[in-house]
């Protein structure tokens, strides 16, 4: 069995950062599924919204929120969260992201994406997300109190229920977790006074994606069999512009490509979206989305298409290299033709529920970044709002377990079982994991995607069912 003070599962900026603020007092140890840059955020484009400039103000970002939202965000949260955006972008800046400037001096050169009503997106051309985690990633390894596992995958959480092997009698106690070392295959005991869940969404449950292979869902999935609340779980968002290209897979054409006046046309050439939004190539993700679904089985094309060509390729290459250099090596010069897009599963707006502190309703056991559900996304994240979400709840999560260190640290320690693997299968059975797995991707993006209606969704969950009991026959 292995101790350590604090355990985070996942190296996105959510776990970093968080792992940065509660190091000054604890020992930290960090799992994560791959390498520690296989993440989500290194593949974020956009940016982080928030308030920077004198021309924006607070209450239009609150305003931007809830619309995109529909309604469905806990209004409290979102003033919470865009209030202390700005204050996190700048620590951010202290901890060595280089962010892109204005052309005037300006301390950030804030781009427009769909859904803001103003520009607020800082942003490292088309790398923030990359910038943001090659910063943290290096204070992180530099500093002596955090351990980094890599190739270790957490498979389920420990409890203190289940340690005593009794009912909690009110809330459970999260007391650690079971993690996979995957170099030697043995599944290790881990127990932390600690823990805190930040292992990304769950697109790759979909068959078209704009996430990392990691992005399975493992967090949500752990906290669920643990007793943990989860909510809006329905609310998957689809990102309108993934490139359309056989050779290259989950590759995101940024928001900011039509913030700086991309248009999105058919394969005649038309512009659409003001058939479907007022507000046209700059409306929300899902309302692009179904905008684009819409148009496509219209006239039964696999794809449309994003025009950026009159920007020039001056600007294109200095504002979008990454977007640039991967169209043109896959064959697609965007200022000289259109960019094939199609949407794809982006991000999960539901997760593990957590009030305002990133606590779950498990004791010790914390949630951040798209594992969790904060309330701040409501029915569809406004763009660049998720980067803001995880470093903002990432210091106020860091405040509580400060705060309540202590008392954590002072809890009686329970002596906990080795995992067991049950009825687990051979690796010869990986075809049959390989094969069910690629059904219900299938199922997903058919019956569960963009647009949903009641026959599908029964459809779909009578098709799921058989998937589940023979996984359960043979490795549970």
């Amino acid at each position: 069995m292995f101790l350590t003070d604090i355990l985070i599962i996942g190296s996105g900026v959510a776990g970093l950062s968080f792992a940065l603020k509660v190091s000054p007092f604890a020992r930290v140890t960090l799992v994560t599924k791959k390498q520690s840059a296989d993440t989500a955020t290194n593949l974020a484009q956009g940016g982080i919204a928030a308030v920077l400039s004198k021309h924006d103000r607070l209450e239009d970002h609150i305003q931007d929120t809830l619309v995109s939202g529909d309604g469905l965000c806990n209004r409290k949260i979102v003033r919470t969260v865009v209030e202390e955006g700005a204050d996190r972008v700048r620590e951010l800046v202290d901890l060595g992201v280089s962010f892109q400037q204005g052309e005037k001096g300006e301390e950030f050169d804030l781009g427009m994406e769909g859904g803001h009503s103003a520009r607020r997106v800082a942003h490292a051309k088309d790398m923030t997300g990359r910038e943001i985690e090659r910063a943290l990633l290096a204070q992180v390894q530099d500093n002596e109190q955090i351990e980094i596992l890599e190739n270790y995958m957490a498979v389920d959480l420990l409890l203190e229920s289940k340690a005593k092997k009794k009912s909690a009698g009110g809330k459970d106690r999260c007391i650690g977790a079971y993690v996979l070392n995957r170099a030697t295959g043995e599944v290790e005991t881990w127990r932390a006074g600690v823990t805190v869940l930040c292992t990304g969404g769950s697109g790759k449950v979909y068959l078209y994606t704009t996430n990392p292979d990691i992005a399975t869902g493992d967090g949500v999935a752990m906290a669920y069999r643990a007793g943990a609340k989860v909510a809006d779980l329905e609310f998957v968002q689809f990102h309108p512009t993934c490139f359309f290209n056989a050779k290259v897979k989950n590759f995101l054409v940024s928001e900011a490509v039509r913030g700086e006046g991309g248009v999105l046309i058919n394969e005649k050439g038309q512009p659409f979206m003001r058939q479907y939004d007022q507000r046209g190539d700059l409306a929300t993700r899902d309302a692009v989305a179904r905008g684009i679904d819409t148009e496509m089985k219209k006239s039964g094309a696999d794809c449309v298409y994003l025009d950026i060509m009159h920007k020039g390729r001056i600007f294109l290459e200095h504002r979008f290299p990454t977007i640039y250099g991967t169209c043109k090596k896959y064959g697609v010069d965007i200022s000289q033709e259109p960019i094939p897009v199609v949407p794809a599963a982006h991000y999960m707006c539901g997760g593990v529920l957590t009030d305002k502190w990133g606590v779950s309703s498990v004791n010790n056991l914390l949630a951040l970044g798209e594992t969790a559900c904060t309330g701040l996304h409501g029915a569809n994240r406004l763009a660049s709002n998720s980067l803001l979400e995880a470093v903002v709840f990432a210091h106020r999560a860091a405040q509580w377990v400060k705060k309540h260190w202590l008392e954590i640290a002072d809890q009686e320690s329970s002596h906990v079982q080795d995992w067991r693997t049950g009825r687990a299968q051979s690796i010869e059975e990986n075809v049959l994991v390989s094969h069910n797995w690629d059904q219900i991707r299938r199922l997903m993006w058919n019956y569960v995607g963009i647009v949903r209606s009641k026959k599908r969704l029964q459809l779909v969950e009578r098709r799921m069912r058989p998937i589940l009991i023979e996984t359960k026959e043979h490795f549970d």
